[in-house]
C-alpha cells in the first residue's frame, strides 16, 4: 500500500474514449485518483456522480479527478453516458495500476474470499507526491471529504 509522502507511481491507461492517458501529463496540478470496484453499481455510481457534481469546485483548486476500475473502455463509456459523468474514467483491465497503488486486495463477501478493488482514493500534489492515501473509503459523501482535504493542502 502507498504511504503519504511517497512518490505517486506513474502509469498510462486508456480512458472511456480509448485515448491513452499518462499520469505524468498532469504534473503541476493536484490529482485525485479514486479507485472503485465496478461500473454502474450503486456505490460506484453514487461516488462518481458526487465527484462529477463537484468537478467545478475541484477545477477551481487546480485539481483533476480521475476514476479507475478494471472495467474496459466500452463499459466506462456506457457508464459515463448513462449517468452524465464528466470525471475521467480510466480502464485498468489488467490490474497493473491497481496493484501499484495497493488497492487490489482480498475481499470477503457472504463468507467467500476473492480478490477485488478496495474503494480507495489518493490525493497527489503538483510535484507528484501522495499527500493522502485513503483505503476502504465509503462512497456517500466521499467527494466532499476529498474536496475539504484539498482545500487544506
Amino acid at each position: 500500500m502507498l504511504q503519504t509522502g511517497s512518490h505517486a507511481p506513474d502509469f498510462s491507461l486508456p480512458d472511456a474514449d480509448m485515448e491513452m492517458f499518462k499520469l505524468s501529463s498532469l504534473k503541476g496540478k493536484v490529482v485525485v485518483l479514486f479507485f472503485y470496484p465496478k461500473d454502474d453499481t450503486p456505490g460506484c455510481t453514487l461516488e462518481a456522480i458526487e465527484f462529477t457534481d463537484m468537478e467545478e469546485e475541484f477545477a477551481r483548486l487546480n485539481t483533476v479527478v480521475l476514476g479507475i476500475s478494471r472495467d474496459d473502455c466500452i463499459s466506462h463509456a456506457a457508464f459515463r453516458d448513462k449517468h452524465g459523468l464528466s470525471v475521467g474514467l480510466l480502464a485498468d483491465v489488467e490490474g497493473k495500476v491497481c496493484e501499484k497503488y495497493g488497492v487490489w486486495q482480498e475481499k470477503e463477501f457472504e463468507g467467500m474470499h476473492k480478490m477485488g478493488i478496495i474503494r480507495s482514493t489518493f490525493i497527489i500534489d503538483a510535484s507528484s507526491t501522495v499527500r493522502h492515501a485513503l483505503y476502504g473509503v465509503t462512497a456517500k459523501g466521499h467527494a466532499a471529504e476529498i474536496l475539504q482535504l484539498i482545500k487544506e493542502l
